[in-house]
């Protein structure tokens, strides 16, 4: 009898979207093959890539258009930030501006849609802002693992994620 209920339950599909395509797709209406006038990222498959071979083809039959990364890096907006405080932060900030640098690389490269906003010291703190929660918490992560330390998150209802790495 619990295979049966098993098997009808699997069979209710009440509630779940039918188009899997990621919350960023569903925001923009852009065609399949369009290319990002600033970045050069391709929208296929109903995402945003960086990791595509552009060809002479591909570039004379794309559809030019702005992605949704750099509107959102262009209007400032952010929704992961990142507090970097204490002395070592201080004393070593070359080597963690290199360290965030080589993070939003690498992260430009296989997901366009996460991008870092600025990067900016206030006092004794570096402020770093990225255009998603994941971003701003690997950066964290990383710090933590390249640097030791420690990080706090805190997440917030409107999607945005706060983190602070410090280091004494």
């Amino acid at each position: 009898m619990s295979k049966q209920k098993g098997f009808i339950r699997s069979k209710s599909r009440r509630g779940v979207r039918s188009d899997k395509s990621p919350p960023v797709a569903s925001k923009t209406r852009v065609p399949e093959g369009a290319m990002c006038e600033r970045c050069g990222a391709i929208f296929a498959r109903r995402t945003w890539r960086r990791h595509h071979s552009v060809t002479h083809d591909r570039v004379a039959r794309a559809a030019w258009t702005v992605c949704p990364a750099c509107q959102q890096a262009s209007r400032g907006e952010y929704f992961g930030r990142v507090l970097i405080r204490g002395p070592y932060a201080a004393t070593n900030e070359a080597a963690i501006r290199r360290r965030i640098r080589n993070i939003v690389e690498r992260a430009r490269f296989t997901q366009p849609e996460r991008r870092l906003v600025g990067v900016a010291r206030e006092g004794d703190v570096l402020e770093v802002l990225t255009t998603s929660q994941k971003l701003a918490h690997r950066v964290v992560h990383e710090l933590k693992k390249a640097f030791h330390g420690r990080g706090s998150y805190s997440w917030s209802d409107d999607g945005s994620l706060f983190a602070t790495w410090e280091r004494d």
